[in-house]
């Protein structure tokens, strides 16, 4: 099972972010990855049992402005892919 990890409200909390995602390297050791914003950071783990080339995380939208970490499989994704 992947692992999830965040901070939010503390101005050093960058320092504290790969400390928690070394703790849960054991939910995911296939992958690692993060974003920061301020004082808000998150970051995943990731155990690649259905291996997609594009499963890399966080997911980012096209300026960059946006991420998520997500743990799920969306079941529905080509309807919703035809309407977005």
């Amino acid at each position: 099972m992947c692992g999830i990890a965040g901070y939010h409200g503390f101005r050093n909390g960058s320092t504290f972010l790969p400390r928690m995602l070394d703790a849960i390297a054991h939910r995911g050791p296939d992958d690692e990855g993060s974003a920061e914003f301020g004082d808000t950071g998150f970051g995943m783990r990731r155990l690649s049992i259905i291996d997609l080339p594009t499963g890399s995380q966080p997911i980012w939208n096209e300026d960059l402005t946006l991420a998520l970490v997500f743990n799920g499989e969306i079941y529905n994704h080509a309807r919703l892919r035809a309407q977005l």
